[in-house]
């Protein structure tokens, strides 16, 4: 088996990977704040889902700019789409889901443009 000639000793590689370590560590921990902190407002299943319906939008209007209809397995997957976020929308919104959340903090703003209070739900007994 060959021997590794190295320049120092071990312990000094030691201390270079352990600083190495903690730098990631705190890398990821930003990264990881970063995360939850924008998935506090829009979650990634959401962001996510919308990106794909936006894409399969995308794809009726390439068809359309070419001056066909859309084939029908691409409207179908259209419906689904509507179908599918008008799900996750009534599922964020309700039962302390993100939206609802977020309209919840919104609605104490008095500034607020819009009524963001008439789509929660009001409080047992009133």
């Amino acid at each position: 088996m060959p021997e590794y000639v190295t320049e120092h000793p071990p312990e000094v590689y030691l201390e270079r990977i352990s600083k190495d370590i903690k730098i990631v560590r705190e890398q990821l921990g930003k990264v990881i704040n970063y995360m939850v902190d924008a998935e506090s407002e829009i979650p990634e299943k959401m962001r996510r889902f919308i990106m794909y319906m936006h894409d399969v939008h995308d794809i009726v209007n390439l068809y359309h700019e070419g001056g066909q209809e859309a084939p029908p397995h691409v409207k179908r997957e259209m419906e689904r789409c509507d179908d599918r976020y008008r799900q996750i929308l009534t599922e964020m919104h309700t039962d302390g889901g993100a939206f609802e959340k977020v309209r919840r903090e919104m609605a104490k703003d008095p500034l607020n443009r819009w009524d963001h209070t008439r789509l929660l739900d009001k409080p047992e007994g009133t």
